[in-house]
């Protein structure tokens, strides 16, 4: 894949050459940016202590009262899904992390630039959100494999743990990967959707926080009806061992996850396609 523009070099003997501007040129540009910027190493720092270290500590806390607590309780314990509890702050780092990635390039005018490289638009948000994905993938997985670890490190003081080959165990933990890579897709997508930061922000906020607890507060038709397809509700189905009660099933839940990541992609690419940068 080219495009008009060609980006020129300069070799040894002086002579000018010129490169056409391919898709894997467009990612290695947007990988450059992604890992030079300093907010990018930091927050997703924190979503990766956020993820590891709440599990642990969740995990702590719940063995230190495992005996005060309540036989219902007791009976209806995860332990999968009690090391996983990081990630419902994590995804906020994420999301947020995502909006940043591009509505930043939006208010510096750094976009101008790259879309005057990359005239056909389109690659440029393909490879920044393909780029961001598989970064967030890497580390979130990492971090939940050693939320769990830890976590049932902990728990193995009351005999509570379990394997990763436990029944639906290792789907819990590499979804939760899996879920927040998609929640960082979102936050791209809203974030060249809006293109303002601190609105794309607050979509994903909404999105991902308020709107479930809103849901439960209107009522139990809304609550068994709607709930259920709300992005963050839908996604956490994959990271639960045991089915929840009025929630999708895990692939299903997933699927519906995706399907608001893709629209807003899919929104974003229309948009930039017709606006000017």
């Amino acid at each position: 894949m080219s495009t008009t523009i060609a980006a020129e070099t300069q070799n040894r003997t002086g002579r000018v050459t010129v490169q056409p501007v391919t898709l894997r040129r467009v990612v290695r540009s947007e990988w450059i940016k992604l890992r030079s910027l300093r907010s990018t190493r930091i927050t997703l720092l924190v979503s990766f202590v956020l993820m590891a270290g709440l599990g642990v500590l969740t995990a702590a806390v719940t063995a230190s009262q495992w005996s005060r607590l309540p036989a219902a309780s007791r009976a209806g314990f995860d332990a999968v899904s009690t090391t996983l509890a990081g990630y419902q702050f994590a995804q906020l780092a994420v999301g947020v992390l995502g909006v940043v990635v591009i509505s930043n390039e939006y208010s510096s005018g750094m976009i101008r630039a790259t879309l005057a490289a990359v005239p056909r638009r389109l690659p440029v948000l393909g490879a920044k959100a393909g780029v961001f994905a598989i970064v967030t993938l890497v580390a979130m997985t990492a971090a939940s494999l050693i939320a769990f670890a830890g976590g049932m490190a902990v728990l193995s003081s009351h005999h509570l743990q379990v394997s990763l080959t436990a029944p639906g165990a290792a789907r819990a933990v590499l979804g939760a990967g899996l879920y927040l890579a998609v929640v960082g897709l979102l936050g791209v997508g809203l974030g060249a959707l809006l293109r303002k930061t601190a609105g794309a922000i607050a979509a994903v906020v909404g999105l991902l926080l308020f709107l479930p607890l809103l849901s439960s507060l209107l009522g139990t038709w809304f609550k068994a009806h709607i709930s259920p397809y709300l992005p963050s509700n839908a996604g956490a189905a994959l990271l639960h061992v045991h089915q929840q009660a009025g929630s999708l099933s895990p692939w299903t839940g997933f699927a519906v996850m995706c399907g608001y990541a893709v629209a807003a992609l899919a929104a974003a690419a229309m948009v930039l396609r017709r606006r000017d940068a």
